[in-house]
């Protein structure tokens, strides 16, 4: 049906409506061989409180973006590449119901629909075109993913150190590593995650261990192999805690 669907006319209306909605500010969507699967709002659950986004499933990229006017205009266009894309249901947590975890290398989030149903055929369409995509290139599952962030309403205090209580002072900060919510002493470090910027990014004590201690066994093991390893730290601030 997806082959039938890519070059008929219906399909590049579609999406060229889509482009319209995102205006010039929108990357360009339509390519061969793409079709628009299905859209509908859906609430993200960012840092500081859950959002309505809308949300496009194409059957090689997922997109979404900040609702300006429904079906009409959209902004903060985000795309999503399926190939690396994972997908794991949450449990149902007061208000929250219907959700399910977005998973790649790059970001990773919760989404939730109005209704199971909803929840279940979005699940069904994207679990299929992740693994249509991955048949057609030979490629293995992605294994590595970026931490889904812990929202800022569940923590109080450090996450780590379980000492500072967070105030309009006493910020608070993400781990870009295992996502939870630290104060600025627990991440003073920085560490190289290609898979999320091309610079270093802000991680927790904890994980600057962790991660340091893995560096410094594959530089040795690299060392012995007559290898060259060179890892640089910038000391530029990377302290992008955006609300989204």
């Amino acid at each position: 049906m997806v082959d039938r669907l890519a070059n008929s006319e219906a399909n590049s209306k579609r999406i060229g409506l889509v482009e319209s909605c995102f205006g010039a500010a929108g990357q360009p969507l339509a390519i061969p061989g793409r079709v628009l699967i299905g859209e509908g709002v859906l609430t993200k659950l960012c840092r500081k409180k859950p959002k309505a986004r809308q949300f496009f499933l194409f059957n090689d990229i997922l997109v979404y973006g900040n609702i300006v006017i429904q079906k009409k205009k959209y902004n903060k266009q985000h795309i999503i590449p399926l190939e690396g894309v994972t997908i794991d249901t949450v449990p149902d947590d007061g208000e929250l119901r219907n959700g399910w975890l977005i998973k790649t290398p790059t970001k990773s989030f919760a989404v939730y629909a109005a209704t199971a149903t909803e929840k279940s055929e979005w699940m069904n369409h994207i679990g299929k075109c992740v693994r249509e995509l991955l048949q057609k290139s030979g490629k293995s599952p992605t294994g590595e993913h970026a931490a889904v962030w812990v929202p800022d309403s569940e923590a109080t205090v450090c996450m780590r150190c379980k000492k500072v209580k967070f105030t309009p002072v006493s910020r608070r900060h993400h781990c870009r590593k295992c996502g939870y919510v630290v104060c600025g002493p627990c991440s003073e470090k920085k560490f190289l995650l290609p898979s999320q910027s091309s610079k270093p990014v802000r991680v927790c004590e904890h994980c600057y261990g962790m991660l340091s201690g893995s560096l410094g066994r594959q530089s040795e093991s690299m060392s012995r192999s007559g290898a060259n390893f060179n890892n640089t730290l910038s000391d530029d601030d990377d302290d992008d805690d955006s609300s989204d």
